[in-house]
C-alpha cells in the first residue's frame, strides 16, 4: 500500500512520543513493503533538537506552511491507498480536508492523545487538530488508548468505526545493551515534566530517594520546574537522546513507568516507554490503572507501585526476582507489541475496512467526497 501520513514529528525526539513511535511504525511499513510518505511542518522547536532528517526507504517532506506543500500533499493522496492525520498535527484542520476530499481508499484519523483530546472537549476547549464537524467524515478512526475512550471517540465527535492501535517498540531501536556509568541508578525514571504526573512521581520516586539516601536515582526528561526540591542522591539528565535509550535502561536496577493522570482515569493507556524499557530487559515498576494486566501479568512480568512504600519494597527485590521478571516481560513484548505486530494490526484493520465496502466517489470539480460504505 502507499501510506501518506501527517504528524506532528518524525524528525524530533525532543518532549514527545509522536517521533520514536512513528520511526518504528514507518520501518515496520517499509520493511513489510509498503511506501510511506510523512509530511511535517518544519517548526523552529523540532529543528533546533533534531536528530533525524531522512526516513530511509520512505519520504519525509518538510514544509514551511500549508499553502506551500498543499498541492504536493494533493498529488501523494491521490495514489494513496490510506492518508492519516495524526492528533497534534500542526495543520490537522487543512489536512483532514484535504484528506476526507482526496481519492484515497482509506481516510484515517489516529489519535495518539486521545485522553487528552477527550479532557480538553469535557473542559470546552478547543481542540486545534480536531476537523470543526468531528471525525464522521472518516473511514476509520485510531485511538492510542482502549477502553471507554473508543466509545467516547464515537459519541463525541461522531467517529464510525473506532479501533485502537497501542503504543510499540523497534526492537531495532530498543534492546539489551551494556550499561553506561553515567545512567547507572538502581531506580530510573525517563519522561517529560507534566504537571498531572507531578504528584506520582513524588510518591513512587522523590520520596523513596529520601528514604534511601545510599541508593543512586536517576531522573530523564525535559521542562522539570527549578523547584523540584530533589533530594542530592538523584541524578538528572534534560534530555536522553534516543540512541542512548537502552542503554539508559540497562544502567537500571528498575525503571520507573508513571501514566499521566488523564490517561490513567481512562484506563487502556499503555506508554510506549513500557515496552521499551520491556524490550530492554529492564525491571519495570509502574503506577496502576484499568486494563494494565491485558498488557504485563502483574507481579511476575511488571511491577505494582501505588505507595512510596512499594517502591522501597520493590528496590530490595533480589537480582535473581528481577530478572526473572524482566526477561517475562521482554518475552511478551516481543511477541506481542513490537512496531511489526502494530503494522500487520493495521494491515488486518485496513483490510477489514476495504472488504466492508469502503467507497468514495470523487470529484475533481467540486473537490468533494460522498461515501458509498
Amino acid at each position: 500500500m502507499k501510506l501518506v501520513i501527517f504528524g506532528l514529528t518524525i524528525s524530533s525526539s525532543w518532549g514527545n512520543g509522536h517521533a520514536t513511535l512513528w520511526r518504528g511504525l514507518c520501518r515496520a511499513m517499509i520493511r513489510r513493503g509498503h511506501e510511506v510518505v510523512f509530511f511535517e511542518r518544519d517548526v523552529p522547536y523540532y529543528a533546533a533538537q533534531r536528530d533525524m532528517t531522512e526516513l530511509n526507504g520512505g519520504q519525509l517532506c518538510f514544509y514551511q506552511d500549508w499553502e506551500s506543500v498543499a498541492a504536493l500533499a494533493q498529488k501523494h493522496l491521490r495514489e494513496a491507498d490510506a492518508g492519516f492525520v495524526t492528533s497534534y498535527c500542526p495543520d490537522g484542520i487543512s489536512a483532514s480536508e484535504l484528506l476526507v476530499s482526496s481519492p484515497a481508499r482509506l481516510r484515517i484519523f489516529y489519535d495518539m492523545d486521545t485522553p487528552v483530546t477527550l479532557a480538553r472537549l469535557e473542559a470546552g476547549e478547543a481542540v486545534p487538530y480536531l476537523p470543526l464537524q468531528g471525525l464522521g467524515d472518516f473511514d476509520v478512526v485510531l485511538s492510542y488508548t482502549g477502553g471507554a475512550a473508543l466509545a467516547e471517540l464515537k459519541s463525541r465527535l461522531g467517529a464510525k468505526n473506532v479501533i485502537p492501535l497501542y503504543g510499540s517498540v523497534d526492537p531495532d531501536a530498543h534492546h539489551p545493551a551494556p550499561a553506561s556509568a553515567i545512567y547507572q541508578s538502581d531506580l530510573s525514571y525517563l519522561g517529560t515534566y507534566a504537571a498531572d504526573r507531578q504528584e506520582t512521581l513524588q510518591t513512587l520516586f522523590i520520596e523513596p530517594a529520601r528514604r534511601s539516601p545510599q541508593l543512586r536515582f536517576v531522573l530523564g526528561g525535559s521542562l522539570y520546574p527549578e523547584d523540584c526540591f530533589l533530594p542530592g542522591n538523584v541524578k538528572c539528565f534534560s534530555h536522553v537522546p534516543p540512541p542512548e535509550h537502552s542503554s539508559f535502561y540497562c544502567s537500571s536496577r528498575l525503571t520507573l513507568n508513571i501514566t499521566r493522570a488523564v490517561m490513567a482515569r481512562m484506563g487502556y493507556c499503555p506508554s510506549g516507554r513500557l515496552f521499551e524499557a520491556a524490550a530492554c530487559g529492564t525491571p519495570i515498576l509502574t503506577d496502576w490503572w484499568n486494563g494494565l494486566d491485558q498488557f504485563f501479568e502483574p507481579d511476575s512480568e511488571i511491577i505494582i507501585a501505588r505507595a512510596s512504600d512499594d517502591t522501597v519494597e520493590a528496590l530490595q527485590l533480589s537480582d535473581e526476582q528481577r530478572t526473572k521478571i524482566a526477561g517475562n516481560a521482554r518475552e511478551r513484548t516481543l511477541a506481542e507489541h513490537t512496531a511489526e505486530r502494530r503494522v500487520i494490526e493495521l494491515e488486518r484493520i485496513c483490510e477489514s475496512a476495504l472488504n466492508e465496502g469502503v467507497e468514495h466517489s470523487y470529484s475533481t470539480q467540486t473537490n468533494s467526497v460522498v461515501s458509498k460504505g
